[in-house]
C-alpha cells in the first residue's frame, strides 16, 4: 500500500499596515514563541511604528512579514527597511534605543523552516533593495542566532554577531530577606538603613498604581520626575514623550504596566516604570526628584520594588540594557543582548 504524504507549504505575506494582522492572534503566537517579551507584543510594536521610535527614524518602509501553513499563523518577522550606516538594511521594528529585547515571533519547532523560508522570500520578492540584515537586541540565548548563521552559510552570505549591551537581572526566590542575604554585606546594610530611615521619617509612602488609577495623571507624574535628570530631559523630547505615552497607555490597557512611586510628605519623590509580564518585572525607566535627597528616594523605591517582587512571587527583576553601577550593587548579574548582521554576497 502506497502512502501519500502531503507537504505543507509555508505561505509568506508582506503586510504594509499593522491592521492587516489580528492583535489577539499575534499575541497568542507570541505567548508560545521563542522569546515572549513585552517589546514584541502587537500593541507595543504598532505604537512604536506609528511614532518611529519617538523620532529615532526619519524615513523607514514597513516590511511586516507573516507566514501561514494551512491557514494557521506560523511566524511573524516584524521588519522595516531603512538606511543605516550608509547601507539599506532590514531591521527589527523596535530598533534600536527603546526596545530592549527583539526577535522573530515563531514557535521553537517552527523556527528553522520559518527562517529559511523568510530569507528566501526577502531575497526574491519585492524587498530586493536591502543590502543586509542588521538585527539589534536579540537575547543572547535566542535560537534565532544559530538558525540565522546556519541559513546564511547555506547561501554564501556573511554572518557576524557581537555583544551589544549587558542586560543585568536579579533572580528572586520569593523572600526579601533571602534576597538581601545574597548581596554584598555593605550594600545589604545600606539598603536596610535607608529603608528604615524612610519609615522612621513618618512621611514616606510607597505605592503602585493599580487598574483603577487615573493613568494619565500617573504617567505625567512619572515624566515630571524623569525630566529632573538633565540627560533624561534631553531624551524625553516631544516626539519621544508622545512615543512613550502611547506605549504606556497600551501597556495599561492590556494590564501589564507597573508604575510605582515613593511619596514624601504627599509629593511624588521617585518613580519606577516597569512592565509586569510573564511572572517578572521588566525595569524600563525611572525618575527621581531633586528634593528630599537626604532620604535617598531612588534607592529606597528600588528596594521597595524588589520587595514587592518577592512578596508577589515574581521570579526576577530585569534591569534590561545598561551597565550602571547601582544595578550591580543591588546584586544584578549579567546577561547580554546581541547584534546580528547578515550581508548577502
Amino acid at each position: 500500500m502506497s502512502q501519500h504524504i502531503t507537504e505543507l507549504i509555508m505561505e509568506f505575506i508582506l503586510h504594509k499596515d499593522f491592521s492587516e494582522l489580528d492583535p489577539q492572534t499575534w499575541n497568542n503566537l507570541l505567548s508560545e514563541s521563542i522569546n515572549d517579551t513585552p517589546f514584541l507584543r502587537y500593541e507595543y510594536l504598532r505604537a512604536w511604528w506609528e511614532h518611529l521610535g519617538g523620532g529615532e527614524w526619519k524615513q523607514a518602509e514597513l516590511l511586516l512579514i507573516s507566514a501561514r501553513e494551512n491557514g494557521q499563523l506560523i511566524g511573524i518577522a516584524p521588519l522595516f527597511l531603512a538606511e543605516y550606516e550608509s547601507q539599506p538594511a532590514l531591521m527589527f521594528i523596535g530598533s534600536i534605543e527603546i526596545s530592549d529585547y527583539l526577535d522573530l515571533i515563531v514557535r521553537p519547532a517552527d523556527l528553522p523552516r520559518f527562517i529559511s523560508g523568510l530569507l528566501d522570500y526577502i531575497a526574491s520578492r519585492g524587498t530586493s533593495s536591502w543590502h543586509g540584515l542588521d538585527w539589534y537586541n536579540l537575547p543572547g540565548s535566542s535560537p534565532t542566532l544559530a538558525a540565522l548563521e546556519e541559513e546564511s552559510a547555506k547561501r554564501g552570505w556573511t554572518f557576524t554577531k557581537e555583544i551589544y549591551r549587558p542586560t543585568p537581572y536579579i533572580p528572586l526566590t520569593g523572600d526579601f530577606e533571602a534576597y538581601l542575604a545574597g548581596i554584598e554585606k555593605k550594600q545589604r546594610h545600606e539598603i536596610r538603613r535607608k529603608m528604615r530611615r524612610a519609615v522612621e521619617s513618618g512621611i514616606v509612602r510607597f505605592y503602585a498604581a493599580d487598574h483603577t488609577a487615573d493613568i494619565e495623571t500617573e504617567i505625567n507624574g512619572f515624566f515630571d520626575l524623569m525630566v529632573q535628570d538633565p540627560n533624561k530631559a534631553n531624551f524625553l523630547h516631544p516626539a519621544m514623550r508622545a512615543q512613550m505615552t502611547a506605549i504606556l497607555r497600551a501597556a495599561h490597557e492590556q494590564g501589564y504596566l507597573w508604575l510605582g512611586f515613593l511619596e514624601v510628605d504627599g509629593v511624588k519623590a521617585a518613580a519606577s516604570l516597569n512592565f509586569d509580564y510573564k511572572g517578572k518585572l521588566w525595569g524600563y525607566n525611572s525618575g527621581v526628584g531633586r528634593g528630599h535627597m537626604e532620604l535617598s528616594p531612588g534607592w529606597v523605591l528600588l528596594a521597595h520594588v524588589i520587595q514587592w517582587c518577592c512578596e508577589n512571587n515574581r521570579c526576577e527583576f530585569d534591569f534590561m540594557r545598561g551597565d550602571e553601577e547601582y544595578k550591580y550593587r543591588f546584586g544584578a548579574i549579567n546577561r547580554f543582548v546581541m547584534r546580528a548582521r547578515v550581508v548577502r554576497s
